[in-house]
């Protein structure tokens, strides 16, 4: 490999991604524009064949960070008209009443909804154009022999042994490419399951094929025993999440019978009984899933494998950052082959230094948006600190830059945006102590004069 990171013709040897979702279908692509060979190996069937598993999707809000992923593999311009944008957040209150609230200062701060299956779609058609990549789905992954550097593939009922010169695992959050990647290896796991899961549902659009709520922004129905997301498609339908508590009253568990369905959404969710006349029936025909976060380390073995995406890192989905964050894994380990030419294990391990920090805070701000969207969206107070925060972004747009702001409009690491979300939140508490005291020595001097 020369300085600049292009191949010479005796580094072209075939790379193996295990998993074909969104980041190992993306690296697929961007590898074998650099020259490498790559294999890609997906325990499921083609979705681009069968369709993509319905009723577990939730949709992707496409952000600065996947943004930039994208660009760098030429595919934004194409990727754009899939989406619809989400210019901010529309809030139901349980009487039936609407906020808006804006994403950010400017139009150009905005989110924009997409189809996961329609964009895993696209990734395979690209990547397999590529003469270099070869897809192998319904191959599942057996073991790893990380000293012959082969993987044992299963299809069809036969297991043969693969070698390849270097491996990513980009197979999800339920990996079977970590745990053989860290057998015998002095390696961490941390696995932590939401207590509530989630159902997909689908608001269709009206007869006149608009949308019958507004199709420009992401819908959140906030209720401390439930919580509903929304996200527009392209014919004017909006995919809708419910989030609820797997067990206990008004739970998963306890919501079977028709009557039991429509009495939770006519106490949690009244506005939109009458937009879904069919909600029984989608409600026992989809699945109900669930939702965990992941943590783990070391991401790479050697110089042989390395980790990227949900096999790494997986998260709630309620900072719309999963994608995202996957995409920008995808970007650190290009940029890591290419700054450390031929040398692959000191690139594994400068590009585990630059994300896994990250990721970990991830992981955190994940869970409190959780808790943000749930409780704190409808409060006077949220409202009033998000709209300070708004109008001191306006004031100094370079020094005060709001939490989400940080997090979805720009690529600066996820640890650095909470750091510097952190001390702003110590200025405003200062400037509000500062306030308070300067009101009562007014009242004090008043009263004593």
């Amino acid at each position: 490999m020369t300085a600049d990171g292009t191949l010479t013709k005796d580094d072209s040897r075939r790379v193996a991604i295990v998993g074909g979702g969104l980041a190992g279908s993306l690296l697929a692509l961007a590898l074998s524009e650099r020259g490498y060979g790559v294999d890609v190996y997906e325990r499921r069937e083609d979705p681009r064949v069968d369709g993509a598993e319905g009723g577990r999707s939730i949709n992707l809000g496409l952000s600065k960070r996947g943004i930039q992923a994208l660009t760098e593999v030429g595919l934004i311009d194409v990727v754009m008209p899939l989406t619809v944008v989400m210019r901010g957040r529309v809030i139901h209150a349980p009487d039936g009443s609407t906020r808006f609230q804006p994403y950010g200062k400017n139009r150009g701060e905005v989110l924009y909804s997409i189809d996961r299956s329609e964009l895993i779609r696209l990734l395979l058609d690209r990547a397999e154009r590529q003469p270099g990549v070869t897809l192998h789905f319904d191959h599942r992954l057996l073991s790893v022999d990380k000293g012959r550097r082969e993987l044992e593939i299963e299809t069809g009922g036969t297991a043969r042994r693969v070698a390849a010169d270097w491996v990513i695992c980009a197979d999800g959050a339920f990996s079977r490419c970590r745990p053989e990647m860290q057998r015998g290896m002095r390696a961490d796991y941390h696995q932590e399951y939401l207590e509530w899961g989630y159902k997909e549902l689908t608001l269709a659009a009206g007869p006149d094929g608009e949308s019958v709520i507004d199709q420009t922004a992401l819908h959140v129905w906030p209720r401390a025993h439930g919580l509903f997301v929304s996200h527009p498609n392209r014919d004017g339908s909006h995919t809708l999440t419910l989030f609820l508590p797997h067990e206990g009253a008004d739970s998963f568990e306890t919501t079977k019978t028709p009557d039991d369905i429509r009495a939770l959404f006519q106490k949690y969710f009244p506005d939109l009984l009458p937009m879904l006349p069919g909600l029984v029936g989608q409600w026992t025909s989809r699945p109900t899933g669930s939702l965990l976060t992941t943590k783990t380390a070391p991401w790479r073995f050697d110089d042989w494998m390395v980790l990227v995406g949900d096999s790494a890192h997986a998260v709630y989905p309620f900072y719309g950052q999963g994608m995202n964050s996957a995409f920008e894994d995808c970007s650190a380990l290009l940029s890591a082959l290419k700054t450390h030419g031929g040398d692959r294990a000191a690139a594994f391990a400068a590009y585990e230094q630059a994300r896994r920090p990250q990721t970990d805070v991830l992981m955190e701000l994940s869970k409190a948006n959780f808790v943000e969207l749930r409780q704190k969206v409808s409060s006077p107070w949220f409202v009033a600190r998000k709209r300070l925060d708004v109008a001191l972004n306006r004031l100094m747009p370079k020094t005060w830059l709001p939490i989400y702001t940080m997090v979805s409009h720009t690529t600066m690491p996820y640890a650095d945006a909470r750091a510097r979300a952190l001390k702003q939140d110590r200025i405003l508490g200062a400037a509000a102590a500062a306030l308070v005291g300067m009101i009562g020595g007014g009242l004090w001097w008043v009263m004593r004069h």
